[in-house]
């Protein structure tokens, strides 16, 4: 396992480290394959200590983060919350098998309008990424969608084999796009 610990508006502390490897050598029990983590530490004004925790492995990231008095309590808290999300998420994943090998890239291109000048209507391109769209049920895509605390997702139908995107609604519900092809 690989572990990222970035300190921020504190000094680096060894032990506090030590800490948080320790801590995330639990979620290993949850997931086979080599996980990637990456820890934030943060204090601030002097009395909220923060700590956020990402983990990446087998095409599932998930992120939680948690605020105390304490660092060392900040760390357990959101230790116990990535293992209540990967027991979630095992559990899942036991319920249903997605579709093996099928992955899709997709670009993503956001636009934005760079300045209010009427003789260029057109949006400028801010930013453009590709990542991969993994074959899945739509309530896998649900629960990916949470786990990473999106407000959308893309993912392509295990059975259709069609590009979908769930997104979350203001009421708290979920959508699900379908596109039709003519």
């Amino acid at each position: 396992m690989q572990i990222d610990v970035t300190f921020r508006h504190m000094e680096v502390s060894e032990p506090v480290r030590a800490y948080v490897a320790e801590k995330l050598e639990r979620v290993k029990k949850y997931i086979d394959e080599p996980i990637d983590s990456q820890a934030f530490l943060s204090v601030e004004k002097k009395i909220r200590h923060k700590a956020v925790v990402t983990i990446s492995a087998k095409g599932v990231t998930i992120k939680a983060s948690e605020e105390t008095n304490d660092m060392y309590a900040a760390i357990d808290a959101v230790i116990d919350k990535i293992e209540r999300q990967l027991k979630r998420y095992k559990e899942k994943l036991k319920k249903h098998k997605p579709a093996a090998g099928k992955e899709r890239q997709i670009q993503k291109t956001v636009f934005a309008a760079e300045s209010i000048d009427l003789g260029s209507p057109e949006p400028t391109i801010i930013r453009s990424n590709s990542f991969s769209v993994k074959p899945m049920a739509v309530e896998e895509a649900v629960m990916q969608m949470d786990l990473l605390h999106k407000d959308f997702i893309v993912f392509t139908d295990s059975i259709t084999d069609e590009i979908n995107v769930v997104y979350r609604r203001k009421d708290g519900n979920y959508g699900l796009i379908v596109p039709q092809t003519k």
